[in-house]
């Protein structure tokens, strides 16, 4: 009999491997695609900035015993999904566009060095040429614009651009996903809004270093103003938000769930409803997609195999090679040159250490200029040390009696409050964002309550981190800054890294006793011994890549895409 599918192909997750596949698959099937997506859609706007919003801002179903931490015992559909585990810290996102709504912008190519033997023939630099390219162009990849308007001027660039220079490194401007306008050589001045290529409205950036806590003016160049804008709206892509993939079930020749069999059928997929109680629901396709990030994506096709059976053949080798892709944030507190960290896009440009020039694996990083918002540098200002604060007062005070006795007036005032709000610590502060070539070993497993856990051994790794540490000194005294602070998960005794970019676990290669996806042409990013059953997304990196791995995941995700279709990629989407 000839099995009545709901859909061609169902992609689980809406990050960039899942929001290219689904706007490719929609192409080639307009209106037979669905995408699930576990968070919510954050319209224009939408983004919590309230403390209670921020509060209320991260991912919690009571039930999950995932070991992330627990605010209290309510249920929320945030968009921050923060994960602990053993010697590393995972921070990944929950919502319509996955990690492209909370991602730091940079779309940079990793080294040739990266692609060593780790790396099949097929996804060699060369091969992944044209995707790389295509996916630049859909994203609007381009430096942060330079001229005349004092608005464009962003300090800490220079701040970093002339601490390169003292270190006798590279620093370039970096390409960013960020909208300034549709003609990249004629930049929209800041906070106009124009639909761009695609017909979605954004706003040209502001600069309010907001894009890592989502972007309210929609200057971000995330994923629901792209690919997903198009699939939805051209090719009648069906999307479900708030749904949280589950299983995952070959059927068999007259459409019935059949663990035994391999794809030739199709699948069922099995989803929770989190707007309908939690109900399970499922729907039927020939492909299936699975983008939910590097975590998601292990922890669904873990569950398959060792906990539901309906997977059991998935390689071995499914959770290993996973990587934080040397992510390091850290902190040079009260230097003597401002550095403005509350301004412009969240990251502008990077300096190269043996990344990209004198390429060495032990050492290879990049250092990033990273920024925050506004609302935490206040927050900052609150936590400052009493004793800081006690002399502000005594300024503001003394100020303010001296101008009462001489009478009152507005400007009075004023300078009474800049007496108590200048030497702000924020100013003058400058946050490092550092990622490199780790040693890609770390191990994820199901623990027993059937949730994903890693373990990261980071004592094999402390080469990369002891030079990311020695820069971030070198900084601090360069600035003359009062302190250089790592993240404090970092010291004694907790030692734990935290990763914005988790990697590996469903790693291509040329068989499944290396690896999980199939990085052949013909099959490429097919699970092995599966028919039809595809990954796209971080899962599918070999190793770290040192650089932002978005441009490599676009990259790869859209070779995916490809080998579904059969059409080669455009930037005309």
């Amino acid at each position: 009999m000839d099995i009545q599918y709901d859909h061609e192909a169902i992609v689980i997750g809406s990050g960039f491997g899942g929001s290219i596949n689904t706007c490719r698959l929609a192409k080639k099937w307009p209106g037979r695609v669905m995408l699930l997506e576990r968070g919510k859609r954050y319209p224009m706007g939408s983004f919590p900035r309230s403390p209670h919003g921020m509060a209320q801002n991260f991912w919690n179903l009571p039930t999950d015993k995932s070991g992330a931490p627990k605010a209290d015992g309510k249920e929320s559909h945030g968009l921050f999904d923060v994960r602990n585990f053993d010697h590393i810290d995972a921070v990944v996102s929950a919502g319509l566009g996955g990690g492209s709504l909370i991602y730091a912008n940079v779309f940079l190519q990793p080294p040739d060095e990266v692609f060593d033997h780790n790396w099949p023939e097929a996804i060699q630099k060369a091969a992944l040429q044209p995707y790389y390219a295509i996916s630049k162009q859909v994203l609007g990849a381009r430096p942060i614009p330079q001229g005349q308007d004092p608005r464009r001027k962003v300090i800490r660039t220079e701040l970093f651009q002339q601490f390169a220079k003292a270190e006798g490194h590279e620093s370039k401007l970096l390409d960013i996903n960020v909208f300034f306008g549709n003609d990249f050589d004629n930049p929209t001045p800041i906070g106009l809004q124009e639909k761009n290529r695609y017909g979605a409205v954004q706003t040209s950036c502001v600069y309010c270093a907001e894009c890592d806590v989502g972007c309210n003016t929609h200057s971000k160049n995330s994923l629901d103003l792209n690919y997903l804008h198009v699939a939805e709206h051209r090719y009648r892509a069906e999307i479900k938000t708030q749904v949280l993939g589950r299983k995952i079930v070959p059927l068999d020749a007259q459409g019935n769930d059949s663990p035994e069999a391999e794809g030739e059928f199709g699948y069922r997929v099995y989803w929770q409803d989190l707007n309908d109680g939690h109900s399970l629901r499922s729907a039927t396709c020939r492909t299936v997609v699975v983008s939910s990030g590097t975590l998601g994506s292990n922890e669904l096709l873990m569950r398959c195999r060792d906990l539901y059976k309906t997977l059991p053949g998935i390689s071995q080798k499914l959770g290993q090679h996973f990587s934080g892709n040397g992510d390091f944030l850290s902190f040079v507190v009260a230097g003597d040159k401002a550095a403005d960290p509350n301004y412009g896009p969240v990251i502008t440009q990077g300096i190269d250490y043996n990344l990209f020039k004198d390429f060495n694996r032990e050492q290879a990083f990049i250092l990033e200029d990273a920024s925050y918002p506004n609302f935490a540098a206040w927050y900052t200002e609150g936590i400052k040390p009493g004793v800081s604060q006690f002399h502000a007062l005594l300024r503001t005070v003394r100020v303010m009696f001296a101008r009462f006795v001489q009478g009152i007036s507005t400007g009075h005032l004023g300078y009474a409050l800049k007496e108590l709000l200048k030497g702000d610590l924020s100013h003058n502060t400058s946050v490092l964002l550092c990622m490199g070539i780790d040693k890609s070993n770390g191990e994820m497993s199901l623990n027993d309550e059937g949730h994903l856990h890693v373990k990261w051994p980071y004592k094999d790794s402390m080469s990369l981190y002891k030079a990311i540490l020695a820069t971030g000194e070198r900084f601090r005294k360069w600035c003359k800054g009062k302190a250089f602070i790592p993240l404090p998960n970092w010291l004694w005794p907790m030692k734990r890294n935290v990763t914005v970019h988790a990697l590996g676990g469903c790693r291509l290669a040329t068989n499944p006793n290396e690896g999980v996806t199939s990085a052949a042409p013909e099959t490429f990013g097919q699970v092995f011994g599966y028919r039809g059953l595809y990954v796209a997304d971080g899962a599918l990196l070999p190793t770290a890549v040192g650089a932002n791995p978005v441009a490599t995941i676009c990259a790869l995700s859209e070779r995916v895409a490809e080998g579904i279709t059969g059409i080669a990629p455009s930037a005309d989407l």
